[in-house]
């Protein structure tokens, strides 16, 4: 859902900074183990990875001194109109009816600020009350008279917002609001802006797997709004764009929801395979955090965002936003909090005026978890697994196309330091490191040297390693990513492109940390045995020369498992009745063997741990942690051989609802349908 876009109408210098002291750290809490394995590949970091958004309301768009601050900030590309603004922006006379749109904020002062900065632009064409000749019209200005050759567009922004679903904030001028419409549309912009460059790249909206409205059927559609838009719109485009505001009411609350990016990806992705029949890009073109906007909160929130959502293959992430002005007050870990959705100070203050933001342009603590994730992992590098034994402490790590490796350790703990032992498979670190930090309350990101194997993480504090190899080592490219065929309930088929002759490939499993080594051989392909039925699967390759030297580790391919096509029962289970956060859960369960079967229990267990049963018929339903199990009522005790029974539930999640993939009918494990 949106969060508050407030337009700056008018940008003034703040009064003093308005921070309290937060005494002494309290002692160090037990010793912290961190595990990186750089065998363990995740994918590599894209030119457009560390993004922010613009917005045409904001009188410092384009400056210098913001040019200057993102590019110090390591900002790759930045956004432009802004959110719901571009559904009514009109690039050709700088105007958005309805809204305010701030003097020197046209296209080309935007453009200016981008170059300035080194950075790209994503161009967000309108859709809400512009038309596909206006969008070219864009194109060409943009692409062949002024050359520069802006590469991403997104056809609209939040269009499932346009009342279809029940919400209404989004400007949308067509007749048709529902998913068919806008992806019909979609269609004739993605033709008439291509004609005039056929390299641009054009992204259409989804909503984010977990969010609202995420699963719900609207009257009239032959499906849910991801579904319909990529069946019909999904061969024109080139890549899906996703928002995500995950909320949060506390730090441990707001912090927790990076969690979910590993499966809000994976289910995005699945769609995108099913529906579009191909593979699109995915970019991540609005994001915040729910609690600490601009203290700690914030910054950690960022950094572990952007280099969760990085290495699960997301090419671009983009913060909203760089100004966007005083919200509600508060004091976050002894700090003031504005509530200001912008990376920078607006210097503006309440409406009382009793409170004032810093300095324009200070900037906030969101902005320096930018800085450090851009320094951790630059464009060109590789996520690779890393894990810490403790789970107030995140950690990231990537090899970078220097040869050297970073990591990146976020300890979320308010109150305690923490003292980190570092191990490393894969990778030889020299003894000596270098050390940036950003902690709770400070004005500037700091550097010392350190050693490769400990450190200690001050409370509340986000902290970069970057490491040096023993030696120089150089050896074969690393392989292109594997494509998973033939998948099975227990065997799996890897192919990936060749290459230099006299290559050895290994491939791996990752477990964690841990890779496991399933084989190798000199050819492309590989097929893989005795796999566990429902079983998501991520793999690497590595390549190794006639003198030993090992490539690095090729991008993953995730991959799950089936179930048995022959076993004594099947169950079909279905999501028939989505509202975003909760729906009706219909279940059959077949008899495929061929005696009746008196008495059963159906059991399965959540994927997530944001999952739960609510209340459930036609049997009575129990759950004790993520495990669910299902035992017959009077009326349905007997299944014949061929019947089906059918019990229901009202599930809830709070985040992607990944649906389970085994199900056991009296210990047996069924076929899923």
């Amino acid at each position: 859902m949106r969060k508050s876009r407030i337009a700056l109408l008018a940008l003034t210098l703040a009064a003093a900074n308005l921070a309290v002291p937060t005494g002494p750290a309290t002692a160090e809490a037990a010793p912290v183990t961190v595990t990186v394995n750089a065998r363990a590949g995740l994918d590599n970091v894209s030119d457009a990875a560390y993004g922010v958004n613009h917005a045409v309301w904001d009188t410092a768009l384009g400056t210098n001194a913001v040019a200057d601050l993102l590019k110090d900030a390591g900002t790759q590309i930045m956004r432009y109109p802004g959110g719901s603004y571009s559904d009514i922006y009109h690039w050709k006379t700088n105007t958005a009816p309805g809204g305010y749109v701030a003097p020197d904020t046209d296209f080309d002062h935007f453009m200016a600020g981008v170059q300035r900065a080194n950075a790209q632009a994503m161009v967000i064409a309108n859709y809400g009350t512009g038309t596909p000749e206006e969008a070219a019209e864009w194109v060409h200005y943009a692409n062949v008279e002024k050359n520069y050759g802006v590469k991403y567009w997104e056809i609209g922004n939040e269009l499932y917002g346009n009342g279809h679903y029940g919400s209404n904030w989004e400007a949308d001028d067509h007749a048709d609001k529902s998913p068919a419409g806008y992806a019909t549309v979609v269609k004739q912009y993605a033709q008439a802006m291509k004609a005039v460059d056929p390299t641009v790249k054009i992204g259409v909206v989804l909503t984010t797997p977990g969010n609202w409205p995420d699963g719900i059927v609207a009257g009239g559609d032959a499906g849910t709004w991801n579904q319909v838009v990529l069946q019909i719109a999904g061969p024109s485009v080139d890549f899906a764009i996703l928002h995500w505001y995950p909320g949060g009411s506390n730090g441990p609350e707001a912090l927790s929801k990076t969690a979910q990016v590993t499966d809000a990806v994976w289910l995005a992705r699945q769609q995108i395979t099913k529906y579009a029949g191909k593979n699109l890009g995915i970019a991540l073109t609005e994001i915040n955090t729910g609690y600490g906007q601009n203290t700690q909160p914030g910054a950690l929130f960022a950094a572990d965002a952007y280099a969760s959502l990085t290495a699960a293959g997301v090419f671009s992430v983009d913060w909203w936003n760089v100004h966007n002005g005083i919200g509600t007050v508060s004091t976050v870990a002894g700090h003031t909090d504005y509530g200001d959705f912008g990376m920078l100070s607006s210097a503006n203050c309440t409406a009382d005026g009793t409170v004032c933001q810093p300095a324009f342009n200070t900037p906030f603590g969101p902005y320096f978890g930018l800085s450090l994730a851009s320094k951790f992992a630059p464009a060109g590098a590789q996520l690779v697994r890393a894990a810490a034994s403790d789970p107030l402490v995140k950690t990231h790590a990537a090899r970078k196309p220097n040869g050297d490796l970073s990591v990146l350790l976020i300890n979320e703990d308010e109150a305690n330091a923490k003292s980190v032992t570092l191990s490393y498979a894969g990778y030889s670190p020299a003894t000596t490191a270098q050390v940036a930090s950003y902690g709770n309350g400070d004005t500037a990101i700091t550097t010392a040297s350190g050693t490769a194997t400990s450190v200690t993480l001050a409370p509340y504090s986000l902290t970069v390693l970057t490491l040096h190899p023993t030696a120089a080592v150089t050896g074969p490219a690393q392989p292109g990513r594997p494509v998973a065929s033939g998948v099975t309930a227990t065997d799996a088929t890897l192919s990936w492109p060749a290459g230099t002759a006299g290559l050895k490939y290994e491939v791996h499993r990752q477990n964690g940390t841990i890779t496991e080594q399933w084989g190798e051989t000199t050819g492309t392909s590989f097929t893989v045995h005795n796999l566990t039925p429902g079983t998501r699967y991520t793999a690497n390759v590595i390549a190794r020369d006639g003198a030993g030297k090992v490539s690095w580790a090729s991008p993953p391919v995730t991959f799950q498992t089936g179930t048995p096509s022959a076993a004594p029962c099947a169950v079909t289970f279905a999501d028939v009745n989505d509202w975003g956060n909760g729906y009706v859960g219909s279940v059959d369960i077949t008899n495929t063997g061929t005696n009746p079967i008196d008495t059963w229990n159906l059991a399965f267990t959540w994927p997530t741990a944001w999952q739960q049963v609510s209340g459930g018929w036609n049997g009575t339903w129990t759950s004790t942690g993520a495990a669910v199990r299902v035992s017959n009522a009077d009326f349905n005790r007997t299944i014949a051989p061929g019947a089906t029974v059918n019990v229901g539930f009202v599930g809830a999640y709070q985040g992607p609802n990944v649906l389970p993939a085994l199900f056991t009918l009296n210990g047996a494990l069924c076929t899923t349908r």
